[in-house]
C-alpha cells in the first residue's frame, strides 16, 4: 500500500498556526544528533525548503538532481516537489519526486497530486528516475481553476505535462522536501536550483523558511537562499 503524501495543511489549518519550537526542543535535538547547537528556522513539521506567501500566486518552478537515499528502515520515504498553496490552506497543487523505502530499499517514483485527491503515480516503465538524474518540475494557473502539471528528467529524456482542475486560493508557493511518515532516508544534502514564483526569483518574495521535524527532533535542515534567490540546499540530519 501507498503511503500517500500529507500536507502541512491537515496538521495546521492556518500558517500562523506553524511555529517555531521553544529553545529546549532545539538543544535537545542538537544534542542527541550530537551536532554543536545550529540556528533552526521555523518548524515545517512534515515540510522543509520555502514557502512564499500572499495572493495570486500563478507559477512556481525548481530544478534539482535526484539524491541517492539510503534507507535506515521501511518507513522512510520523502519527496522533493514545488507546489502552489497548502501553506495555510486546504489545497495543493504539486510535481515531484517520491524516494520510498517500503520494499526496504529506495524506489524513486515521479508523482503529481492536486490535493486533497489521492497523488497520481507515474508508470515508472515509461517515466524512469534515478539517482543522479537531473529533475525540473512547475506548477502554474492556467485560468479558470485550471492548472498545469510538468515533471521533467533530462537526463532520461522525458517530461509529462498534465492540466488538471481544482478550485483553489493560490495563496502561497512553494519548493519543499517532504516526509509523511516523519522518517527521511539519508539523502545527504539536495541543492534545488532555478527556484522561481511568478516568474521572479524566490527570494524575491521573501518567503518563509522551513525545516522539518519529528517527535521533537530536527531532520533536515534549509540553507539560506544562494544570492541571486534561486538556490539553496536541504541537508539530512536524522531518520
Amino acid at each position: 500500500m501507498r503511503r500517500f503524501l500529507i500536507r502541512v495543511a491537515t496538521l495546521a489549518t492556518a500558517a500562523t498556526a506553524i511555529v517555531a519550537p521553544a529553545a529546549s526542543a532545539t538543544t535537545t535535538a542538537a544534542h542527541e544528533l550530537g551536532f554543536k547547537p545550529l540556528h533552526y528556522n521555523i518548524n515545517g513539521y512534515n515540510w522543509g525548503g520555502y514557502a512564499a506567501t500572499g495572493s495570486g500566486f500563478t507559477s512556481v518552478s525548481a530544478s534539482w538532481t535526484e539524491r541517492a537515499a539510503t534507507c535506515n528502515s521501511t518507513n522512510d520515504l520523502y519527496a522533493p516537489w514545488v507546489g502552489i498553496d497548502g501553506y495555510g490552506s486546504s489545497t495543493v497543487e504539486q510535481t515531484g519526486v517520491a524516494t520510498d523505502c517500503s520494499s526496504g530499499s529506495p524506489v524513486d517514483e515521479p508523482w503529481y497530486e492536486m490535493y486533497p485527491a489521492n497523488p497520481v503515480y507515474l508508470n515508472t516503465s515509461t517515466y524512469p528516475v534515478r539517482s543522479g538524474d537531473a529533475i525540473s518540475a512547475s506548477v502554474t494557473y492556467a485560468g479558470s481553476s485550471k492548472y498545469t502539471l510538468k515533471l521533467s528528467d533530462s537526463t532520461r529524456g522525458w517530461t509529462y505535462t498534465t492540466t488538471k482542475s481544482l478550485s483553489a486560493s493560490r495563496v502561497s508557493a512553494e519548493v519543499i522536501i517532504e516526509s509523511p511518515t516523519g522518517a527521511y532516508p539519508n539523502f545527504g544534502t539536495l541543492r534545488f536550483t532555478s527556484a522561481t514564483v511568478n516568474g521572479s526569483s524566490l527570494g524575491s518574495f521573501g518567503p518563509t523558511a522551513l525545516d522539518p521535524s519529528s517527535n521533537g527532533v530536527y531532520e533536515a535542515k534549509t540553507s539560506a537562499l544562494g544570492s541571486s534567490g534561486t538556490s539553496f540546499t536541504e541537508t539530512y540530519l536524522h531518520e
